[in-house]
């Protein structure tokens, strides 16, 4: 059993910036991709950066050159850097992990219970 805990998010103003954090923890063999989901009001649930365990990344349009996404493997933790946020930007994010399990040895895919981001114009 592999738990996923978020933190970091609140209620800034646009310009500002803030940092997600995604702790996983149970029994984890490794991590293959760890990610950031997103859902803001009235629109469907949105990938928002990738990052893969030896550290390549990929960002959604929206966020691409304002994220940076970033992964500690030793704490089993990726980050989020948000900056120059937008009011676009609210959204609950969810962190995303696909977990090799040490028991079995396969992959699954664990969700945190998500962060609300709030950017007030």
């Amino acid at each position: 059993q592999v738990q996923l805990v978020e933190s970091g998010g609140g209620l800034v103003q646009a310009g500002g910036s803030l940092r997600l954090s995604c702790a996983a923890s149970g029994s984890i063999f490794s991590i293959n991709n760890m990610g950031w989901f997103r859902q803001g009001p009235g629109n469907q649930r949105e990938l928002v950066a990738v990052i893969t365990r030896g550290g390549s990344t990929t960002y959604a349009d929206p966020v691409k050159s304002r994220f940076t996404v970033s992964r500690d493997n030793a704490k089993n933790t990726v980050y989020l850097q948000m900056d120059n946020l937008r009011p676009e930007d609210t959204a609950v994010y969810h962190c995303n992990a696909k977990v090799i399990m040490r028991i079995r040895g396969r992959e699954y895919d664990y969700w945190g219970q998500g962060t609300q981001v709030t950017v007030s114009p």
